[in-house]
């Protein structure tokens, strides 16, 4: 495989290479009994996924750029001298938009509970909510941050960029969120396809926007994991048509964002012209 077919499909190889290795590390490790995966093995899957991102990055960037470019990659994930509003936006936007979603939720069922009201061991679940989100950050923006989307923004503006990784990264989840009963009913149909596809592209597109004004890996990690955190001290513990209408709520909100940030990019672009 010679580095200049590597350089001319670089993103489309790091997908296949990240699919590759997610995937056959989960059918390597747990079998037919990781598919879809049990309550016991979703942990230790959730884990073993995310082989995937990081290892696909670092194998390519050593046969495209060697050494020098895994000190690229090194040098943008210790990058931390950036305007705090970028670490606020960083920070923020994934719980914002949780706690709007808990809003809107509301307007349909009071019956759920942000599960850190809902839980025994607060400081436990904050703990391994923070820490978790920073490991499932690094090992999954080495890849998608560290690696595809620099490309992908050679080619295409950010908004074009994020909607792409955020469809191949809502794909890269199937495993983890098919269930048992996910192609025998249509709530839960809906809900696999939900989950994939309905926000994560739109929460991706808003990490390429700040990725492609900072350039800094390190405010990107800060940016999933508030992201998981999020999810894991946050959100209800609720299933079924409630659930999905959660989701539904989520996305939209992440939407409105994409799209206002849309209009004030495409007016400060107009702006710079004019002046």
């Amino acid at each position: 495989m010679s580095k200049f077919l590597i350089k001319r499909h670089a993103v489309k190889f790091y997908f296949i290479l990240t699919f590759l290795i997610s995937w056959g590390a989960i059918l390597f490790l747990f079998g037919t009994d990781g598919i879809p995966a049990t309550a016991e093995l979703q942990e230790q899957i959730g884990m073993t996924i995310l082989l995937g991102p990081a290892l696909a990055s670092m194998i390519l960037i050593a046969i495209y750029k060697g050494k020098r470019g895994l000190r690229e990659l090194g040098a943008k994930l210790v990058k931390w001298r950036i305007n705090i509003r970028w670490y606020s936006i960083a920070l923020l936007t994934a719980p914002l938009a949780t706690v709007l979603s808990l809003a809107g939720l509301a307007l349909f069922t009071k019956d759920y509970q942000p599960a850190i009201t809902n839980s025994n061991d607060i400081y436990s679940l904050l703990f391994l909510g923070i820490v978790g989100g920073l490991i499932i950050g690094l090992f999954e923006e080495l890849g998608w941050t560290g690696f595809a989307v620099p490309r992908l923004l050679q080619k295409f503006n950010s908004f074009t960029s994020g909607a792409i990784i955020g469809i191949v990264w809502g794909a890269w989840h199937f495993i983890l969120f098919w269930e048992h009963d996910s192609f025998t009913g249509t709530v839960p149909f809906l809900l696999l396809l939900a989950r994939l596809f309905s926000w994560l592209p739109a929460y991706r597109i808003l990490m390429v926007w700040v990725y492609e004004r900072t350039e800094s890996l390190l405010v990107i990690i800060c940016m999933h994991a508030s992201l998981v955190a999020s999810l894991a001290i946050l959100d209800p513990i609720i299933y079924g048509k409630d659930l999905l209408i959660y989701i539904l709520i989520r996305a939209t909100i992440l939407l409105i964002l994409v799209g206002l940030l849309t209009v004030y990019t495409r007016r400060a672009e107009r702006l710079a012209v004019s002046n």
